[in-house]
Formats: C-alpha cells, structure tokens, sequence
C-alpha cells in the first residue's frame, strides 16, 4: 500500500509527470509550445513541477490564475480562456500582468477591449473557433456541433470585420480545439487535417481585418486512462506525422516559434495520481455481495453524471472474481461507483487503491455535496519528504 497519513488520500507521483511531460513533449514537433489546462489539477505541487518542466499555464477561472500565480509563472506566460467572462475577473487577469487571451465572440473581443483600455493595458487574444463538421475519435466532442466554445466557422468566414482587431485587442491568432480524449494517432492527424483546413479558410478571411496570424493553438485531446490501470495512449507516429501536415498547411512554422502550440490535460497528469480509500462496510444485500467505501462521487467522478467524464467504474489494484457492488458513503443511491467489481472477499477497514485518477479526480467531483471532508493529498517525488495537504470549503457569512 502506498503510504499515506490517513485515508481517503489522493497520491500524486511528481515524478511520473515529469515523465509524463517527457513523453508528449517528445511527441510533438520542434518547436511547438505546450500548454497545461489547470482544470485537469490545480495541485501545487502538480503545477510547479509542471512550471519547472516548461510546460506553460492554460487557465478559465481567477481562481485557477491565482494558482497558477503562486506556482510561480509570471503573468504573461498564462492563456486565459474561457467561453464566458465576468468583467471583474478579466479586470483582475489584466492587472495581474495577463496579457494573451482567447475569446469566443464578437462579444468577448468588445469587453476586452474596453476592459483593456480602462487599465491602459494593450493585449493579444486568439479567437476560438467552432469548426462546422464534428471529428470522430473522441472523448467528448468540443466542436462542429453547436456549442458554448468558439465562433462557428460559417459565421466568421461570412462576417469576417465583427472579428477584427479592437482598440488595445490584436487578434494574434486562432485556438482550435476538437475534442477531448482522443484514442488513436489517426484520430489525432485527422482533427489536426481538419484544424488547418480551418485555419486557412479563416485566416484568409480575417486577412484584411487581423493581418498575419502569429499563433495556431491546435488543442490536443491526448488520451489517457482514467480510475483504470494502464499507460497514456501511444503517440508514436504523432510527430512525423504533425511535421508533415505542418510543412504542407503552415509554410514557415519553425522560423516563426511559437508559432504552433498544442495544450493538454489528463494527458500530463493522469497517471500520476491514485486514490487510497478504506472500506467502511461490508454486507450482502439481496443476494448480492455491498461494499461501502469511504470516498464515492464526493471525491472521485462527480461530474461523470454531467457527461464530462466516462461513467465512473473504476479498477481497483486489488482484483477478484466476486461481482461486489461498491458505494460510496453518501446518503443517495446515485452514490455507485460499481454494480459489478470483480473483488476478493474484503473487510472492514481494508485498504483499496484506484489508479490513472491524477486528472479529473478530487477537483472535477462533487466534494461539498453532504459535506464530507475533503480526502488528504500527497504529492511524492522519490526520496523527497511528501507534500501532504488538505483542500479545505469554508463556509462565509456576511
């Protein structure tokens, strides 16, 4: 068992992101930038060896900038997306030192831009781009249906002057991103194909508008596994064949660095985490073997009812052949993580862990429904002394 204060605990292996970082790192084209969406896991320790690795900051929130902040990167290294934005929080980016954003409407391009001028600030965005056709392949699809992320294709290429540079605002480029989770290197190349088609219609229609565009941010939608054991998905051929699609649509990209960027997630984070849990009760329930552990939605796959994560039926380390079904302890059958895990006879206060749950895990669940406290989390790197720490929800009162 790994070894942890007291349980429910959250591990994150630093080194395995490093390893990770590495991998997708050497995956893509040289020279390309890379980008971490801070909603994957905000972790402090997570996110400054993320820094420390080169990897560059991708936040939607004041929240997720502020962590990004305290980890050390400075302002203008951080993208601030995001497809809706409260003038407050754009104000507080802007007077923190941001300075590179994407927005997704004519309307988001306006707020900048008087937000901008009120702090006498001048800054880049990207424009994100809701492509017309849906992509296969994918996790959840994040474009070609209608959608809250990005201006449709049509709807620039037809009305290309409500897109152009504002007063303080320079459309510097355009942020394309497919889906999330992509399974294969095919299905990569073919969102990518796709992307700087795109990316050539619409550049030329915003030509007179934005000039030339100094960034493409391509997404990603790199694979990994979630609550289940395994690797990242494999990448290999993903570089030969992203230098290919960027020589033929891109003439010039490696003069022009960085000119092309990609961001990731789970990705770089997935396998680094794994849920330690003990069991609470053990009992059979109609003829069925019930397992009651101490964490369920609370702490790992809330949001998979919401359709943002794979319906949560997470592989425990420990394996057996009795179909168990396992809960969590929250008053609500809704609280089910599995109807039918294979495990061995268990015990209470046994120990289980869940692997791959390094992205997505404690921060994309539902950890102030019935007021559980939150699982503690340790952040390893070898040798080192463990970070432990606690995610705590303070009740304010006028």
């Amino acid at each position: 068992m790994l070894d942890v204060p007291e349980t429910p605990a959250y591990v994150y292996d630093l080194a395995e992101v490093r390893s990770s970082v590495a991998r997708l790192t050497a995956a893509l084209p040289t020279p390309t930038g890379l980008y971490y969406s801070l909603k994957a896991n905000p972790h402090p320790a997570v996110l400054e060896t993320l820094r420390a690795a080169g990897v560059a900051p991708e936040v939607c929130s004041r929240g997720e900038l502020d962590a990004a902040l305290v980890a050390g990167w400075s302002a203008a290294e951080v993208l601030y997306t995001g497809p809706g934005k409260r003038d407050d929080d754009v104000l507080h980016a802007l007077t923190s030192g941001v300075r590179e954003f994407c927005v997704d409407s004519p309307h988001g391009l306006d707020q900048l831009s008087t937000l901008a001028s009120s702090v006498d600030a001048s800054v880049r965005t990207l424009l994100r781009v809701n492509d017309d056709v849906p992509i296969g392949g994918q996790g959840l699809a994040m474009t070609g249906v209608a959608s809250q992320f990005g201006a449709d294709t049509g709807w620039i290429v037809s009305a290309p002057e409500d897109f152009g540079d504002r007063p303080g605002v320079h459309v510097a480029g355009l942020h394309l991103y497919m889906g999330t989770n992509v399974d294969s290197v095919a299905a990569l190349l073919a969102q990518f194909t796709r992307s700087l088609e795109t990316v050539a219609l619409v550049s030329k229609a915003l030509a007179p508008y934005v000039g030339d565009l100094e960034v493409i941010d391509l997404g990603g939608g790199f694979a990994a596994p979630f609550a289940r054991p395994g690797p990242p998905a494999d990448l290999t051929g993903l570089r030969a064949g992203l230098v290919d699609l960027l020589d033929g649509h891109l003439p010039g990209w490696r003069s022009r660095e960085p000119f092309v960027t990609f961001e990731s997630g789970r990705h770089l984070v997935g396998t680094a985490g794994t849920l330690v849990v003990r069991v609470l009760d053990v009992k059979r329930s109609h003829g069925r073997e019930v397992v009651v552990l101490e964490s369920g939605i609370n702490h790992l796959g809330g949001m998979s009812g919401l359709r943002r994560l794979p319906p949560i039926n997470p592989t425990f380390t420990v394996q057996g052949t009795t179909p168990t079904i396992v809960t969590g302890p929250l008053c609500t059958p809704l609280d089910t993580w599995s109807k039918t895990a294979p495990l061995p006879p268990l015990s209470v206060g046994d120990v289980v862990t869940i692997p791959n749950v390094g992205a997505y895990g404690l921060y994309a669940s539902l950890i102030a429904f019935l007021g559980h406290p939150c699982p503690v989390e340790v952040a390893i790197d070898g040798d080192q002394p463990p970070h432990v720490s606690r995610l705590t929800l303070t009740r304010r009162t006028p």
